[in-house]
């Protein structure tokens, strides 16, 4: 019994594990596949974020005039920088979970075919998210050296904060790509959802911005935690929030595990809907 209790307990990744050589090739077609026939290709990848970071920030800073000075800097470049950091996070957030439920209904050929191991196609979405997500992180790398003149030290704490945000986006895609099977109508709520998460999240503004009897609403958004610890390393230096980033990992750990189980329990009748 305790051997099938940890062979479950491992189940979640043993399948991308086995599967990787399987998984690599279909991300490399998927982002491939994106821009295949456009004239600047892969570059949309790097234009894309770099003109939502454009707009977003003259809006937030220059129109409603919102600011970020945990160092006193009031500069639009340091307001920039807390806004992208902050941004490309939730962007691969937002993708996976705009995309999953759409996920198997887009593979119906896969579906018919017994053998191939469905549970690695949410994994193939979460890799090309990942994929721009590092083009973005490259661009803040870059922003951060041309307006800072420096980059801190504890960016080495980056794929701390990264694994709790990968953990949630799985177990989320497993269960919406499987609910998005049952329930066309999911695709079209994500769409809404993510909107109301984008706002409830201190991407644009401060937790300190927010009313200290409301900011518990914030944290309802899972990935709050994450973007603000985001911030922390990348751009003023400071050592994560281990608590904070323990609790979050562990909110990870159980979202992906019930979310692949409750796909597992799902699956069977995946060919009789499609």
């Amino acid at each position: 019994m305790r051997v099938v209790n940890r062979a479950a307990l491992y189940a979640p990744w043993a399948g991308l594990w086995k599967h990787r050589g399987l998984v690599w090739q279909m991300t490399k077609r998927d982002v491939l596949g994106r821009y295949r026939g456009s004239f600047i290709g892969l570059a949309w990848s790097f234009f894309n974020p770099l003109f939502l970071l454009a707009i977003y920030t003259f809006v937030f800073s220059v129109i409603f005039k919102v600011q970020w000075r945990p160092t006193g800097s009031k500069s639009t470049g340091a307001f920039a920088l807390a806004l992208f950091s902050g941004l490309i996070v939730f962007m691969l957030f937002s993708e996976c979970l705009n995309k999953a439920p759409g996920i198997i209904l887009a593979n119906p050929n896969l579906v018919k075919k017994v053998v191939f191991p469905l549970e690695i196609l949410p994994w193939v979405t979460l890799g090309s998210a990942f994929f721009h997500f590092l083009v973005s992180f490259g661009v803040l790398l870059v922003a951060c050296l041309l307006i800072t003149h420096t980059l801190q030290w504890t960016v080495i704490f980056v794929p701390l904060v990264l694994l709790p945000l990968l953990l949630i986006c799985a177990g989320l895609m497993w269960f919406l790509s499987s609910l998005g099977v049952y329930l066309r109508d999911v695709g079209q709520a994500m769409v809404m959802i993510t909107m109301a998460l984008n706002f409830l999240c201190p991407i644009f503004y401060p937790v300190t911005a927010v009313p200290a009897r409301y900011r518990i609403l914030l944290y309802f958004n899972p990935i709050t935690p994450l973007v603000v610890q985001m911030r922390h390393v990348v751009i003023w230096g400071q050592l994560p929030d281990w608590t904070e980033l323990a609790a979050t990992a562990l909110v990870g750990l159980i979202f992906s595990f019930l979310g692949f189980m409750w796909f597992q329990r799902t699956k069977k009748g995946f060919a009789d809907v499609v």
